[in-house]
């Protein structure tokens, strides 16, 4: 075994050689790869998604890399011994051949996913600028992707060994490398920490904001490049950067959208608060169960409305031993099925709200804190139970608000993707799991008293009459809570 044994390689083990060119090619892809895992998880997305997408796109990207490098470099001579196809530790890379099968990969992998693929390409695109940034050391490693002869004076005060390098074939030659390494650098903070953080932007334009960078900037270096590959007198990778400005600003400009119709968003709905006036029913409940354990105990109105919100599990286990919570349980519930045909009432615009929602084509379901036979039964009370499509209660899920399990399952049960979702809630817990699973998330300020937490959650939008909630749905935006 012997390390750096010459310029190009890293590691010698017998007879087999780990390059300098590969090792950088993963480290970029790796880094891409852990920047896009976090966009991801923020998303709500399991890490196996991830996974398997980085697996399979960096495997189509290196595969459409090579044979774009082949098909444009000299095939004959290729052809002629084809067992050269396969030595990529020996260079030979065109990043546009594996940007398009990688992009078309993921493309087909997200659409038997049922993921939205502009909402993951402004989640890990912009991240491959790094990628890329770290990969152009592999060429310089190489000694290829360089430019025209410069004088040696034009190295002066650089590091030797970088000037040694740069000494190809007797002659100092311009790092063009160095130079789109540094600008896609700078493009990744200018989309990541500029565009993204501070720009008002629609789902794409992260994506878009990549092809015009990274179309303009190589296009610059690539004609200082004297090592292009070329077809019919063109080089190639300026060709395909002038179509990647044109989709970008086409993209930008919202030319793509106009060409589809806006996107509907799933719209659920916690219940109690939300859109049945359910307080009576669980401070009465409560104080039943309570006095029938604790017959002296003095119930403040703030501690009354600490139990709204929480599952009933909570709110028992303030006051009750662990062994005496299943009981008791039992006894709310029992009491709050029998006073809820008297005590129950829809909150107002409710009805409304659900008929023009449905009759407009939307998919509405329940998100609660309570069991489902329990939600069930409120909602035939009100005629309400025909508006949904799906209904998740407390007893279906592990983890329960403001875990996001209740509104994933939803979406899973609905068989819809989670890109695209608005959950609407009267409690902060209903705005902190939303923005758990990236969701839109409209908080109901329903109790003054309860309105400061709310927004201290800071929800996308608040709203004070349920009739607001159809002008929101008419805008055309992302429905998620961040832009990715």
């Amino acid at each position: 075994m012997s390390f750096f044994p010459n310029l190009t390689t890293f590691i010698n083990i017998g007879p087999i050689s780990i390059k300098w060119y590969a090792i950088l090619i993963l480290a970029g892809a790796f880094s891409a790869y852990f920047l896009s895992a976090q966009n991801i998880k923020k998303m709500g997305y399991p890490v196996s998604v991830v996974d398997d997408l980085f697996f399979g796109a960096l495997i189509a990207g290196i595969v459409g890399a090579r044979l774009w490098y082949i098909l444009f470099y000299d095939l004959s001579t290729y052809l002629a011994n084809p067992i050269s196809i396969f030595m990529t530790w020996q260079g030979g890379m065109a990043i546009q051949g594996g940007l398009m099968l990688g992009a078309a990969y993921a493309f087909f992998f997200l659409k038997r996913k049922n993921i939205s693929f502009m909402r993951f390409a402004d989640a890990i695109v912009p991240n491959i600028l790094i990628a890329q940034a770290i990969g152009r050391w592999g060429n310089f490693l190489n000694q290829e992707a360089y430019g025209g002869v410069v004088s040696e004076s034009f190295y002066n005060n650089w590091p030797s060994f970088f000037k040694d390098i740069m000494l190809i074939g007797g002659e100092y030659r311009l790092p063009t490398f160095l130079l789109e390494s540094a600008l896609n650098v700078i493009g990744f903070l200018l989309i990541v920490y500029g565009l993204k953080k501070f720009a008002e932007n629609r789902r794409g334009d992260l994506f878009y904001a990549y092809l015009m960078w990274y179309g303009i900037t190589r296009f610059w270096v690539e004609g200082l490049r004297i090592d292009s590959l070329m077809f019919m007198g063109f080089r190639t990778a300026q060709l395909l950067s002038l179509l990647y400005l044109f989709i970008g600003v086409l993209g930008k400009v919202g030319f793509f959208r106009k060409l589809f119709k806006p996107v509907k968003p799933v719209v659920l709905f916690d219940l109690d608060g939300t859109l049945l006036d359910t307080e009576p029913l669980i401070i009465e409940s409560m104080t039943h169960v309570l006095k029938s354990y604790l017959p002296q105990i003095q119930l403040t109105r703030e501690e009354q409305l600490a139990w709204l919100g929480p599952t009933l599990t909570e709110n028992l286990s303030h006051y009750l031993p662990e062994d005496k919570i299943e009981e008791a349980f039992d006894l709310y519930r029992k009491h709050n099925r029998e006073i809820h045909p008297k005590l129950l009432k829809p909150i107002q615009d409710a009805e409304v709200l659900l008929k023009t929602l449905k009759t407009k084509g939307y998919t509405l379901g329940i998100v609660s804190s309570k069991k489902k036979d329990m939600v069930e039964f409120g909602l035939e009370l009100a005629g309400f139970k025909a508006f949904f499509d799906v209904i998740i209660g407390y007893d279906e899920v592990d983890h329960h608000k403001p875990d996001p399990e209740g509104l994933l399952k939803a979406c899973k049960e609905l068989n819809l993707p989670s890109d695209d979702v608005v959950y609407v809630g009267d409690a902060h817990t209903d705005v902190q799991a939303a923005h758990r699973a990236d969701m839109y998330s409209i908080a109901y300020l329903s109790h003054p008293e309860r309105q400061a937490a709310l927004l201290a959650e800071k929800p996308n939008v608040s709203i004070t009459s349920l009739l607001e909630i159809e002008a929101i749905l008419e805008k055309d935006h992302a429905w998620t809570h961040s832009m990715i």
